[in-house]
């Protein structure tokens, strides 16, 4: 329940967040780009994101596959992806089991 909870956490506040400045104060990519902290961020997110897709998959969690743990990472950010693609994959485990 705990990864649901922080799933949602992750989804509302940091996503809640930059919608919120990408409807009332995005000025375009150019202020992105100059901007070498958020620069920063967005390598060290993308490297995250890939290093955790590459683990996963060379080590699966279950039976949901690594490429949701990316689809979810790029709607939600990896606050939202990490732990709902954990909670999919040990709750669909832990029903498999319980089916036998």
């Amino acid at each position: 329940m705990w990864l649901l909870v922080a799933a949602l956490f992750g989804l509302v506040v940091p996503n809640g967040l930059f919608v919120m400045w990408l409807l009332t104060e995005f000025d375009g990519i150019g202020a992105i780009l100059s901007n070498r902290l958020a620069l920063a961020f967005m390598l060290e997110a993308m490297l995250l994101l890939v290093l955790l897709a590459v683990y996963f998959a060379r080590h699966p969690l279950g039976p949901i596959r690594w490429p949701w743990f990316v689809v979810l990472s790029l709607l939600g950010g990896l606050g939202f992806g990490l732990p709902l693609y954990y909670w999919l994959n040990t709750r669909s485990r832990s029903f498999r089991e319980a089916s036998r």
